[in-house]
């Protein structure tokens, strides 16, 4: 079904053909025509199947077709968890409606509030925005919500995860009851089943993938390590494998910033993202990552579901998260709009559980590899936190080229230890200078599946 069948406008179908897209995704299949009827919407998607434009296109020309001559007003309104998700869906609005005479502004933390105030001021009709700071320009009486007649939650589970429902609450109290509401979320949970009840009539049902679950074009696999050494495999990965673009996943902010240190003195030049970086600060790194003159990008989970960037081709778990449905939205990251992608998991022993909670998560086993000189040292892998002894097949080796550590004794003299496990974010001591890896240090093989 070609995007002219959903009763889009030529204004909007001429900007969907000047981004190169001819066949909508099945959530946009869905979601466009039911928002065109006027219906509310409670819709579930995988990360990277369209469901931006899903909300976006409809919103466009339900606003278009309602557009008068009077003073611009605040018309539609979507709120997101992530100033990183609120700057992607401003630069989708912008994007699709090239060629509408709407205005939109974006609204979030970090960036100075006068701009935001002076946009407001001029008009405009539709405002993307974290609630948190939505909600300070509501309390200094900055915007007029009274005249919405749309309203959009994006990522509606991961806003109630971050404790926005307070400012969701004083939000909606400025806003008419008498709109339509669109609630876009990875999963419908309890919490967001209860949130629906309270905001959408009778909403048409959309869920296009069965819940927590992955992409079919992304290929996981997981490598079993000594946490000590993990900053080692991943640098060794890298360089081995020639990823020209990898986002890599710490679980702390300070672990972030050290891995990003670390592998820039690898001769690997990295840069991080996480939630105490200024705007600007997290608009250039992701900017430099972007246009790849950094080859890694080292987040938290505050841009698990927050980043858009085209043909990523990989993705790696650093540390494992510590909620197996955040491994979802991270993988998520890659294998979107159709392409194949790659999610690796650097698992220590410490992160048994973790790893096992994942696979019962997604129901499905993922094939944990060890490469030759980097087997784990500390304690088996094939000891369970029972503490019950578990039979497995010898590791079949990813083996390296000359040169490469093959052994299984102490650390090549020069390595540094990442830290990673209960006291990841204090530096080893004593850690001497790191290891420097280079392109070609050693081969793809193939790795065995392993139980913990």
């Amino acid at each position: 079904m070609p995007f002219s069948n959903l009763g889009l406008s030529p204004a909007l179908l001429r900007a969907i053909a000047d981004q190169g897209y001819d066949a909508p995704t099945p959530v946009q299949q869905q979601a466009i025509p039911a928002v065109l009827e006027g219906r509310d919407l409670m819709a579930s998607a995988q990360t990277g199947t369209g469901k931006t434009a899903a909300f976006t296109l409809p919103m466009l020309q339900i606003l278009m077709d309602g557009a008068s001559g009077a003073r611009r007003q605040v018309r539609a309104l979507v709120l997101t968890p992530t100033r990183e998700l609120a700057a992607q869906v401003h630069e989708s609005v912008r994007t699709y409606g090239a060629h509408l005479p709407l205005r939109c502004t974006e609204i979030y933390g970090g960036m100075a509030m006068h701009p935001q105030v002076n946009a407001l001021r001029k008009g405009v009709d539709i405002v993307v925005a974290t609630p948190g700071r939505l909600q300070d320009h509501l309390d200094r009486r900055n915007v007029d919500l009274s005249g919405v007649q749309m309203l959009v939650l994006d990522e509606g589970d991961r806003m109630l995860d971050m404790g926005f429902l307070p400012a969701i609450e004083r939000i909606l109290k400025e806003l008419p009851t008498d709109r339509q509401t669109m609630l876009f979320s990875a999963t419908f949970s309890g919490p967001i089943r209860k949130l629906a009840q309270r905001l959408l009539k009778d909403p048409q049902l959309i869920e296009v993938a069965r819940p927590n679950s992955v992409n079919d074009m992304v290929t996981q696999a997981a490598y079993l390590v000594d946490g000590a050494r993990k900053r080692e495999l991943l640098a060794h990965l890298i360089g081995s494998q020639d990823w020209k673009q990898v986002l890599v996943f710490t679980r702390t902010k300070h672990g972030a910033d050290r891995l990003a240190k670390q592998l820039t003195q690898d001769g690997i030049d990295a840069t991080s993202i996480h939630g105490d970086k200024t705007q600007g600060q997290r608009s250039r790194a992701l900017a430099q990552f972007k246009r790849q003159s950094v080859r890694a990008l080292v987040a938290t989970d505050v841009a698990a579901r927050g980043l858009d960037i085209d043909q990523l081709p990989h993705v790696v778990n650093f540390d494992l998260p510590l909620n197996p449905e955040d491994y979802v939205h991270r993988i998520g990251r890659t294998g979107r709009g159709g392409l194949t992608g790659t999610a690796t998991s650097l698992v220590c022993f410490e992160e048994r559980n973790q790893f096992t909670a994942i696979k019962r998560l997604l129901n499905s086993e993922i094939a944990a590899n060890v490469v030759e000189g980097f087997e784990p040292q500390q304690r088996s892998f094939d000891r369970p936190a029972g503490g019950k002894h578990r039979k497995g097949a010898a590791p079949r080796h990813i083996a390296p080229r000359d040169g490469a550590p093959r052994s299984n004794g102490p650390r090549p003299s020069g390595s540094h230890p990442s830290g990673n496990g209960p006291r990841r974010d204090k530096p080893a001591n004593g850690s001497a200078r790191p290891h420097h890896h280079r392109r070609g240090d050693a081969n793809r093989g193939n790795g065995t599946r392993r139980e913990f």
